[in-house]
């Protein structure tokens, strides 16, 4: 059954194509992310003419990787910031009694 809830993608990764059976709610974001990284592919081309196909995918991966990195941090930051605020009311309401 969970076949069913899958579709198969072609994604083209800049003179590469990849196929995938993807959770068919997911396929937007797979083609998205399919866009990014052939955008940056380009950039660093653009950036590093001379550098191999494989350079190059290891600096889009790379700033990928860190992009997701600091997400996944400021991610992880919003419920101590959440909290740092309820103290700073709770504080603040303690002194104006």
């Amino acid at each position: 059954m969970a076949d069913l809830d899958k579709q198969h993608i072609n994604l083209h990764l800049d003179a590469h194509t990849v196929g995938l059976d993807v959770p068919r709610e997911q396929e937007p974001n797979y083609r998205k992310a399919a866009e990014l990284l052939n955008r940056r592919y380009q950039y660093y081309l653009k950036l590093r003419p001379n550098a191999s196909a494989e350079q190059l995918w290891m600096y889009t991966a790379l700033e990928v990787a860190v992009a997701l990195q600091s997400d996944a941090r400021e991610k992880s930051l919003v419920p101590v910031e959440k909290q740092i605020k309820e103290l700073n009311q709770q504080i603040n309401n303690t002194i104006n009694q």
